[in-house]
């Protein structure tokens, strides 16, 4: 005989149910709220820390995490000189062929004044920096004062800058010889424990919060990648803040250049060239908005960690460089999907 249940445990099934399928919307609600507000970047973090961590114990050792604290700092440089050219709803895809040059033109200088201690490796580095800001402010002329698509004037200062490059070099060739100070205080050196890198580092960061956060620079920029159209009519003068904004980001890719030379210990015609991809993916998943405006600074360092990070996981389990760069492309396209997809919830 078939039994049947009373009302009282039917009412009760339910209520199981009903108890179990909330339980279980818990954990997707609180996942959807993290999405929203913080982007992709938290779960592709927590899936690299794991994955790596699981397939090599040594990818969580003492010594990696050093060594990632270093070598993310270089990408930081430069992210933070793309954040605000998105910021501003522009782009620079001539970072990578700027580095090229300021690595080739710093290394010149600093071997034909090696006579002069230090005075020559100051003079070396304002040189790199100088080459970078040089850079920077003909990129956001072309945009403010030509009205040409970011897109398009970086892409043709990037060919420009490599062109300049293997001229120089005669195809290529690495220019030695750098002073050892150069390379031992600003490549190798420590200070308190800690790489010079990673202490310029946090010194720019510092600096870049500043002048995004409590300048009307910051503000501005913010407001003209906002809404650019409401900004001019506020009155902010969008020509002079775009060139400003632009000359900002060279000056910092020409600081991310001469640390990179010291690193390397010399000038290098193909230094930096994957960093428009690095950058532009790292600013993305930390949620700085390829639409201009939106954007928080730590966003975009946390990014540029998450893509060392990735980067560096892959090198330990021995994942070829040929399949890495299949894998940045596709996570780069992945990225912006999500970062499309999350603003249509917002």
């Amino acid at each position: 005989m078939n039994s049947v249940r009373s009302p009282s445990s039917v009412e009760s099934d339910k209520i199981q149910r009903k108890v179990g399928s909330s339980l279980f919307q818990i954990p997707v609600i609180w996942a959807k709220k993290l999405f929203v507000r913080f982007g992709v970047l938290p779960f592709v973090m927590v899936a690299i820390l794991v994955t790596f961590g699981l397939w090599e114990s040594s990818f969580l050792s003492a010594n990696n995490l050093f060594n990632l604290s270093r070598t993310s700092t270089y990408l930081i440089m430069v992210t933070l000189a793309q954040m605000i050219c998105l910021l501003c709803a522009g782009l620079d895809l001539s970072v990578g062929g700027s580095i090229t040059l300021i690595s080739i033109l710093c290394s010149e200088t600093l071997v034909a004044t090696s006579s002069y201690g230090s005075g020559g490796i100051m003079l070396g580095i304002l040189v790199g920096i100088g080459v970078g800001t040089a850079v920077g402010a003909v990129n956001g002329f072309c945009t403010a004062v030509f009205r040409i698509s970011p897109f398009i004037v970086t892409l043709g200062t990037m060919t420009i800058t490599q062109g300049i490059t293997l001229i120089i070099t005669r195809g290529g060739n690495p220019i030695l010889g750098l002073p050892k100070d150069f390379v031992d205080i600003l490549g190798v050196g420590r200070l308190w424990g800690l790489p010079a890198p990673v202490l310029v580092t946090i010194a720019l960061i510092a600096l870049v919060y500043f002048v995004l956060y409590w300048t009307r620079f910051g503000r501005y920029v913010y407001a003209l990648g906002g809404n650019r159209e409401a900004a001019v009519v506020m009155g902010i003068r969008a020509s002079l803040y775009t060139f400003l904004a632009y000359t900002v980001a060279g000056a910092i890719v020409g600081l991310a250049g001469v640390m990179l030379t010291a690193r390397v210990g010399s000038g290098e015609a193909t230094l930096g060239l994957e960093m428009p991809l690095l950058s532009i993916t790292a600013a993305v998943l930390g949620g700085i908005s390829l639409f201009g405006g939106e954007g928080k600074l730590y966003s975009a360092v946390l990014g540029s960690i998450t893509i060392i990070m990735l980067r560096n996981g892959m090198d330990v389990v021995n994942i070829s460089s040929f399949v890495q760069m299949v894998a940045m492309g596709c996570i780069l396209i992945a990225v912006i999907a999500a970062d499309t997809y999350r603003r249509e919830m917002v």
